[in-house]
């Protein structure tokens, strides 16, 4: 971690993030002075699994990735997480150690939340942890449904979901359709559903063919997102 390479106003930071941004000038004021500012470098470790969990982060520019690792050294990809986006909340809350390891996708710059400054807000200020809450529930849907996929579907059907949902927070209408703002690398794919880098491959190649999708320079774009959908549903 080093310290954030742009300037930044920690309280106009604050008062802009939709979890914080019904609060009192002072009290934004109050957690602009304890909250730090930090860059990371495309592939920087932020925290890994067992580190302590003493605070919440919440991405100002650039995107993390969320995952965990076997013992034999496979990823799964758990979530990634968007500009605007907060990660490390359950740590936070409960003050156990990490779940997962936060890595930077791209150059990262965060706002970091301690936990012995923002946990009193909660008690002061219901309407902020219903918004926690809030996300949290998000989260755990979201876990819900990486399980049911991975146990129940077969892999070109998670596969179909797993883009999809990638459209639904990085897709940018084109004329030619729905791309993806995001280039993930087909091993990073293959951990995001669970499948071998092989299968990803295999899976776009054909995709491709049958006009499903268009790649160009490794980004992804949804030509036919009804088609995706029934390959989504195949066996779901």
């Amino acid at each position: 971690m080093t310290t954030v390479r742009i300037a930044f106003d920690k309280e106009l930071v604050l008062s802009g993030h939709f979890l914080l941004k019904h609060l009192e000038k002072p009290e934004l004021q109050r957690l602009a002075a304890s909250a730090r500012l930090a860059y990371f470098r495309p592939g920087a470790v932020i925290f890994q699994k067992g580190d302590p969990g003493d605070s919440m982060m919440a991405v100002i520019r650039g995107r993390v990735k969320i995952c965990s690792h076997s013992t034999d050294g496979k990823e799964l990809v758990l979530n990634i997480i968007n500009k605007g986006g907060l990660f490390g909340e359950i740590a936070l809350l409960d003050g156990e150690p990490r779940t997962a390891d936060a890595v930077a996708l791209e150059e990262t710059d965060l706002l970091v939340l301690d936990r012995s400054k923002f946990v009193p807000l909660l008690n002061e200020r219901p309407a902020v942890a219903l918004q926690l809450i809030t996300v949290l529930c998000k989260r755990l849907r979201q876990t819900s449904e990486h399980l049911e996929d991975t146990l129940f579907l077969e892999a070109s059907s998670r596969f179909a979901r797993a883009l999809m949902r990638l459209a639904d927070v990085f897709g940018k209408p084109t004329p030619g359709g729905l791309k993806l703002d995001i280039k993930l690398s087909q091993q990073q794919l293959g951990c995001l559903v669970g499948v071998s880098r092989e299968s990803i491959n295999k899976l776009l190649g054909e995709w491709q063919r049958n006009g499903v999708i268009a790649m160009e320079s490794g980004r992804i774009t949804l030509l036919d997102r009804d088609a995706l959908e029934e390959i989504a549903e195949a066996n779901g």
